[in-house]
């Protein structure tokens, strides 16, 4: 951890929808003026788009398991070693995995190279005088035998909806963006169970902050599911593991959250309609005291 280079990680599995707290976030560095180096967390698979499908049919035929939740398929080692240099230096290497042709198109554009979607682009410095680094992804509070990722990081934000939920998501996403079928999907998640246990769950008990959608309306098969429950079928549990260490004000929390009510002396629930505002409201001013923190 670094006063000086704070990272903050924003962590959460395929479809759990870690984009709505990057737009939070994104918000508030605009409104501060914030400079951050980010990190996709994708850029630290092992394999691009090709290889990966070799390993995994080679891992097939030898009856064993891989996935890109686990260590088989990404480089902790590098994550960790990028969290380390930052949180001393301010500095570190990052690359970018490219999903879309559209992704591919602008970095060729940029660096004046031909790579094609499901391929990476070649390692760069993060930019000098940053403010802080903000990590979206899988795999921003691992911690293995190996690598202990979530030592370095000062701020931790988990995006965890109920299992059903997740896996509707993903099912509804992965159709129609992806054109995947069903059953190749459920394949997908069956396959990775054993590493999301081992390596995705337990940065949940390390986050300083949960956001966890649960829907009100019934998820008991998302196989068969038709829609994804909107916000506004939905609760957000917020958990903050230690208030005192975030300066965590509750009641003031309440009374701008309309609605929103106390669960447990560390947890509170907010409509799902209120999710993007009720981040920006409690992370605005942990994120402030943060820089607050690096002029000392």
């Amino acid at each position: 951890m670094s006063k000086k280079h704070p990272i903050v990680a924003v962590t959460g599995s395929s479809g759990a929808g870690t984009t709505t707290v990057k737009r939070a976030f994104e918000h508030i560095f605009h409104r501060d003026k914030i400079s951050a180096a980010v990190i996709e967390g994708d850029s630290f698979h092992r394999y691009d788009r090709v290889t990966m499908k070799a390993e995994m049919a080679q891992a097939a035929k030898e009856n064993k398991n891989i996935s890109h939740f686990g260590p088989e398929a990404n480089r902790f080692d590098l994550l960790e070693d990028l969290f380390r240099n930052y949180g001393e230096n301010g500095t570190g290497k990052k690359r970018y995995y490219l999903h879309s042709d559209e992704e591919a198109a602008a970095h060729n554009a940029r660096l004046g190279t031909e790579l094609k979607a499901g391929q990476f682009t070649p390692w760069e410095d993060v930019p000098s005088q940053t403010d802080l680094l903000f990590y979206e992804g899988l795999h921003g509070l691992i911690v293995t035998e190996e690598n202990q990722v979530a030592q370095h990081v000062d701020l931790g934000v988990g995006v965890v909806p109920i299992v059903n939920l997740e896996w509707i998501q993903k099912i509804h996403r992965d159709n129609a963006e992806r054109g995947y079928s069903a059953e190749a999907i459920v394949d997908t998640i069956m396959r990775r169970m054993p590493d999301y246990i081992r390596y995705i769950t337990p940065q949940f008990s390390l986050t300083d902050i949960n956001f966890q959608r649960v829907p009100t309306v019934d998820t008991s098969n998302p196989f068969i599911a038709r829609d994804i429950p909107t916000p506004d079928e939905s609760f957000v549990i917020i958990r903050f593991r230690n208030p005192q260490k975030l300066e965590v004000d509750f009641p003031y929390l309440l009374s701008m959250i309309h609605d929103s009510f106390m669960s447990r002396r560390n947890s509170m629930v907010v409509p799902g309609g209120k999710m993007g505002m009720a981040m920006e409201i409690i992370l605005q001013p942990i994120i402030e005291r943060m820089m607050e923190a690096r002029k000392v």
